[in-house]
């Protein structure tokens, strides 16, 4: 009788284990996949599959195979601009209540009812070398077709700035190394660049790394807006060359990438400033916290001030473990600022002034 009842504990603890281990991985899915890299799920579903991104807006919160990994904003059509059917509809402006243009602050929505205006600024002659002039204004940013975290879509809006056509190469960061006497990334063999790498982004740089360099060099790291603004344009294309999903533009694991490629490898790959690499390579590292964007009222325990934000992809995705492509221009990724990684890069931007020439000026 003892041995009965002891056999009837264990299945019962057992089956409350099992039990317990199926609701978290369900609510948790993959959204936050960071947390999961031992993992070997995978999730096979359409929503993981690119060319069905936009797809999935119909069947996201109906398909029991979709339910289990997702959480979001719900709404039976989310405004996109992505949809045809959809291009008239505005997503929401955010009223900011600070006079700073980079300060994350508590904002207000309001629907705006006037269409982004196209105004090309004629100054971009006068960036930097190798720099972008990103004019100020509104864009469209955030997305309401995939994780939580990525939402709501909103109007936004910048000043005016400078940032990289391409990301800090391994050279560029040598001159650094050199000249600051800074540590030098640790598969650098005796502090030398890997042979044949030297054009390559460099990477084994946490947000502290990528931070110096640009302060060093008379830079800064963009923050979330402005790398997204970059990406993506005003309009809020998915990719940085538009909406539809394509393999050779990218340095994305797609391909069969198993690594690192000479900055601007995919011309036909470039976003509207005509930056290169904003999708796939390497992530970037940005001057932002990782906090929801305004709007966002879905709590994350991963939300504050202990984490920074990285943006764009890269060569190695999370597909082993099914978190889904990483080359839209409004995907976000976090991590502690100390973290080293063998996909995590980075590029500089830079305050826009008036009246300023820079036709003569090189970066050091």
């Amino acid at each position: 009788m003892l041995n009965q009842i002891r056999l009837t504990f264990y299945i019962f603890f057992i089956f409350q284990v099992f039990y317990v281990f199926q609701t978290v991985t369900s609510v948790y899915g993959f959204e936050n996949f960071s947390h999961f890299k031992n993992s070997a799920n995978t999730c096979q579903t359409s929503c993981h599959q690119p060319e069905n991104l936009i797809k999935i807006k119909k069947n996201k919160f109906e398909s029991a195979a979709c339910k289990q990994c997702h959480s979001g904003i719900k709404s039976a059509i989310p405004i996109s601009p992505f949809n045809s059917s959809l291009k008239n509809k505005r997503p929401k402006k955010l009223e900011i209540a600070s006079n700073s243009p980079r300060d994350n602050t508590q904002t207000t929505l309001k629907q705006d009812p006037k269409p982004i205006k196209k105004k090309r600024s004629k100054t971009n002659q006068l960036a930097p070398k190798n720099m972008a002039f990103v004019p100020k204004g509104e864009f469209i940013m955030g997305s309401n077709d995939r994780w939580d975290d990525e939402s709501p879509e909103f109007i936004s809006e910048t000043e005016a700035f400078y940032i990289d056509l391409y990301e800090t190469t391994n050279q560029d960061y040598k001159k650094y190394v050199d000249a600051t006497k800074s540590e030098a990334p640790y598969h650098w063999a005796k502090g030398k660049i890997p042979k044949g790498k030297e054009n390559h982004p460099v990477i084994y740089v946490n947000w502290f790394d990528a931070t110096n360099y640009c302060k060093w060099n008379g830079k800064r790291l963009p923050t979330e807006k402005e790398w997204e603004k970059a990406a993506r344009g005003e309009d809020g294309s998915i990719y940085p060359w538009g909406n539809n999903w394509t393999l050779d533009r990218s340095n994305n694991p797609y391909n069969g990438s198993v690594g690192t490629k000479p900055i601007g490898s995919y011309p036909n790959g470039k976003s509207p400033y005509g930056l290169f690499d904003m999708s796939g390579n390497v992530w970037e590292w940005v001057d932002s916290f990782y906090l929801p964007h305004e709007g966002n009222t879905i709590p994350r325990p991963e939300y504050g001030r202990r984490n920074r934000v990285l943006k764009g992809g890269s060569w190695f995705d999370c597909l082993s473990y099914g978190c889904g492509l990483s080359a839209p221009t409004f995907n976000r990724s976090f991590f502690t600022p100390e973290v080293r990684n063998n996909s995590f890069g980075f590029r500089c931007a830079k305050d826009y002034q008036e009246n300023v020439s820079h036709l003569n000026l090189d970066s050091k």
